[in-house]
């Protein structure tokens, strides 16, 4: 049986391909972005190692749009790709809940900032207001109630601030690599507590 490193290994091999084949890709029609899905992902890591957070959720920010990666097909721009949990299975092989749930989580968390924070929609680009129709719009006062009392829903919104930032053209990043090397020492079940994020970590 392989070993958790040899599996993490494995998995950061196949995640540095993934990023390889998919990264340049661009996101066309509705969901255009001026960057490319990996300027994206850089971006948003580098936004989380700029706010000091852990290394957890360093990776969740690199890793979070991963699921667009996977079961490509052609562009539905009136439907909801779900990517959030196309990645969960294979991240699962190599990460715990730390890097996982705040990815499985970061749609939702848009969904609760459009219905709690007055301001946040008009900080989205309209790609992700696109986006955000037909993941299911705000979210009303039950889905909310359920939401906050999740493990990991505060670190999911941290997450999402950063993804809503993470979008500015020939912004200057790390390479990939420096990110894949980091992934390597991401422990799988860290000792914290989930439900909120490290006190270092900024909200704005």
């Amino acid at each position: 049986m392989a070993s958790h490193h040899d599996r993490r290994a494995s998995l950061i091999e196949r995640i540095e391909a993934l990023f390889m084949q998919h990264g340049a890709q661009v996101y066309d029609g509705a969901r255009r972005e001026p960057v490319t899905a990996l300027q994206h992902a850089l971006q948003c890591a580098l936004l989380a190692e700029q706010a000091n957070a852990d290394s957890t959720l360093v990776a969740a920010a690199l890793l979070h749009d991963v699921g667009h990666f996977l079961d490509i097909r052609p562009e539905a721009h009136d439907a909801d790709d779900v990517h959030e949990y196309r990645a969960l299975a294979l991240l699962a092989e190599g990460f715990g809940p730390a890097v996982i749930e705040p990815i499985r989580l970061h749609v939702q968390a848009k969904r609760y900032l459009v219905a709690t924070d007055p301001g946040y929609a008009a900080t989205l680009t309209p790609a992700s207001t696109h986006s955000l129709a037909l993941q299911g719009g705000p979210m009303s006062r039950d889905e909310q109630r359920y939401f906050e009392v999740l493990p990991f829903a505060t670190r999911a919104i941290v997450l999402r601030r950063w993804d809503d930032l993470a979008k500015q053209a020939d912004k200057t990043t790390p390479p990939l690599a420096y990110y894949l090397r980091r992934l390597a020492d991401v422990p799988r079940d860290p000792a914290f507590d989930s439900s909120a994020p490290d006190a270092s970590l900024s909200f704005h």
